[in-house]
């Protein structure tokens, strides 16, 4: 029954503000689904039982509709700090009262995915474990459930210390709470309750999809928080041993860590990595460029499995070829076949990529529009070939491992780059005004020839190398031609258009020219003069379909430190690296864009590129200042980071 009590409900727990900046958020996960947890106790995002499923919390997106689960001292708060119990996922949230401190610890059960790429998932639980740690202190819980992104208006009964929401796909409950009444808000019914907590005390509260009773026994709580820390460090620090990584000096943790958010959006299974666990969080607060990044790019999961062979964990690189392979074949029938890869599919086969805008929900500080599902999913983009084949190649060469069984499929790509490097696609940014003949497509159609020509004359594929070989000289010439501007001095973005392009400072890497080319050297420069600003690089300034503007993209900044470090520029390299890293919010996380004027996180949240580029430019800065890497694929076979290649 709905509690109305006047002198209940006038002192039910609200969040205060209604939004904070996306700084003040820490992630937590168990690689099948993720939650967003302010600095203040409160979830304000999370979907299950899969990351990309509808969401039953989305405060984040409309803070009077999107529910949330709120979990904080009800005496006013004198601090409140967050930090990851270390080498995991395991987050902690610290609050300083008068008379008390409290902490509450927030996690998703593993299960046992994290030991093999084929394990099983975590269980689809949210875990809060609440302690008062010194003192006397009340604590005030408001768990108000709004299933299916806020379109479901829930029904909640209750029994015992366990209630029970019903309108979702399944039901969902929150157990844990005996002194929890059901009252009514605004915009539905909701939990409230408080727990008298003192020194030493602790109690779980556990939400979790599905009617399946939870045991919520003290010490089988604590063993579940300490099964799933072990797990996370099992994870992260086996791949050296003691886990020291020598090799990234001073950024050490900041390495970890993004190892870390990579893993929580990688799902079990398949290597499929979600661009990010979020949609809609904007790149300008009240602009219309808001994404839904709850899916797999191709690009993105290619390149992640790749860095995640760098740092120790190899077995992400066949879980994905066998992935991309399958979802290729998948789509041969609606996509035209003949090699076509989808440039991002759903995370799990029940998925949908469909994009419909969520009228009701008023989005991120009144930015809207509210998206699920994208379009991008139907765009030609040609950078894809390169990607995957790259990713393969380095692989290979630095430690003869190869997915055999994959090796028509990776045939078939070359030759599905051969017969489409000549039309225009929407590339890398995924422009809506497209499709335009990209140069960094061309490039990377160019480095997936050259990467299928090096592997067939090593014995792994099949193939004519002699046609991959004449695609590759007709596309560098091309890109010579038309993909550079003499005036301006730089390669661009697009053919007969003198606009600078961020994805260009990746040419030196991909090894089309040289880094000491001074075509290589001009396009740095000018992208030094007129898309970075405060070190924070912007993709680019040309009218791409869409109205308004964005932030500086966090991973071009990473790009930007690669192509300096790769051009023995290593002063410049350090100083744009740890500027970036500054940036890093309270948790040692990213999001997608950052304003540079402001420091405000901008678009989705944590992003996997911003973090990947933490990666990948830690093993760049120290490969060239002459440190032990636990491996290379970034730089090369020679210390200077070019190879001996003997294909064009």
């Amino acid at each position: 029954m709905v509690d109305k009590r006047p002198e209940l409900m006038t002192d039910i727990a609200q969040r205060s503000p209604p939004y904070r900046s996306i700084r003040d958020y820490g992630v937590i996960g168990n690689c099948s689904s993720v939650a967003l947890v302010r600095i203040d106790g409160s979830v304000d995002w999370c979907c299950l039982p899969f990351l990309d499923s509808p969401s039953v919390f989305a405060a984040l997106l409309d803070s009077e509709r999107g529910g949330y689960f709120l979990v904080q001292p009800k005496t006013p708060i004198r601090r409140s700090s967050q930090r990851y119990v270390e080498s995991t996922n395991v987050l902690l949230t610290e609050f300083e009262v008068e008379g008390g401190r409290l902490a509450i610890w927030d996690f998703m059960p593993v299960g046992e995915m994290l030991f093999e790429v084929d394990g099983r998932p975590g269980e689809p639980a949210l875990h809060r474990h609440v302690r008062c740690t010194d003192g006397l202190v009340e604590v005030q819980v408001l768990w108000s459930p709004r299933p299916d992104y806020a379109r479901a208006r829930p029904r909640i009964s209750s029994s015992g210390d366990r209630f029970i929401a019903f309108g979702g796909e399944e039901p969902l409950s929150l157990s844990g709470l005996p002194e929890g009444r059901v009252v009514h808000l605004d915009d539905g019914p909701a939990v409230a309750g408080r727990l008298q907590l003192e020194g030493g005390a602790e109690r779980v509260l556990v939400t979790q999809w599905g009617d399946a009773p939870t045991s919520l026994d003290p010490a089988g709580a604590r063993n579940e928080r300490q099964r799933t820390i072990d797990a996370w460090r099992s994870w992260v620090l086996r791949s050296e041993g003691n886990g020291e990584r020598q090799w990234a000096g001073p950024w050490r943790d900041h390495v970890i860590r993004s190892e870390l958010v990579l893993k929580l959006m990688t799902q079990p299974g398949t290597g499929a990595l979600a661009a990010a666990p979020t949609t809609s969080l904007p790149e300008t607060l009240g602009g219309e460029r808001n994404w839904d990044y709850r899916f797999a790019w191709i690009r993105d999961a290619a390149q992640v499995a790749q860095a995640f062979f760098a740092v120790g964990h190899p077995e992400h690189v066949d879980a994905f070829v066998r992935w991309a392979e399958q979802v290729a074949s998948e789509g041969e029938g609606s996509q035209g076949g003949g090699g076509l890869v989808p440039v991002l599919h759903p995370l799990r086969p029940q998925g949908r990529v469909e994009e419909v805008t969520l009228g009701h929900l008023e989005g991120y500080r009144g930015s809207s529009p509210v998206r699920v599902g994208n379009d991008a999913a139907e765009q030609l983009q040609l950078d894809v070939y390169g990607e995957l084949l790259n990713m393969v190649f380095e692989s290979a060469r630095l430690s003869g491992h190869f997915v055999r069984e994959a090796a028509p499929f990776l045939s078939g790509l070359a030759n599905a780059a051969c017969g489409r490097w000549q039309l225009p696609d929407f590339g890398i940014w995924e422009m809506r005004n497209g499709p335009f003949h990209q140069v960094y497509s061309k490039v990377m159609v160019w480095t997936a020839l050259h990467r299928a020509c090096w592997l067939h004359e090593r014995g792994y594929l099949d193939g004519n190398p002699a046609r991959w070989k004449k695609a590759m000289r007709q596309i560098k010439r091309e890109v010579l031609r038309f993909g550079y501007d003499p005036e301006l001095g730089a390669f661009v973005q697009r053919y007969g258009k003198p606009d600078l392009d961020a994805a260009n400072l990746l040419i030196p890497m991909m090894e089309f020219l040289p880094a000491e080319d001074p075509r290589v050297q001009g396009t740095i420069d000018r992208t030094l003069e007129q898309l970075t600003v405060r070190d924070l690089v912007y993709r680019y300034r040309t009218d791409d379909g869409l109205p308004g503007e964005e932030g500086a993209f966090v991973l071009c900044s990473f790009w930007l430190v690669d192509a300096l470090a790769l051009s023995a520029r290593l002063e410049e390299a350090n100083r744009v690296f740890e500027s970036v890293l500054a940036r890093v919010n309270h948790l040692g996380l990213l999001s997608e864009q950052i304003d540079p004027y402001s420091g405000e996180f901008l678009g989705n949240f944590p992003q996997a590129y911003s973090h990947l580029g933490i990666i990948n430019s830690s093993l760049y800065l120290a490969a060239k200042e002459g440190r032990d890497l636990p491996i290379s694929p970034l730089l090369g076979d020679r210390a200077d980071g070019s190879r001996n290649s003997d294909v064009m």
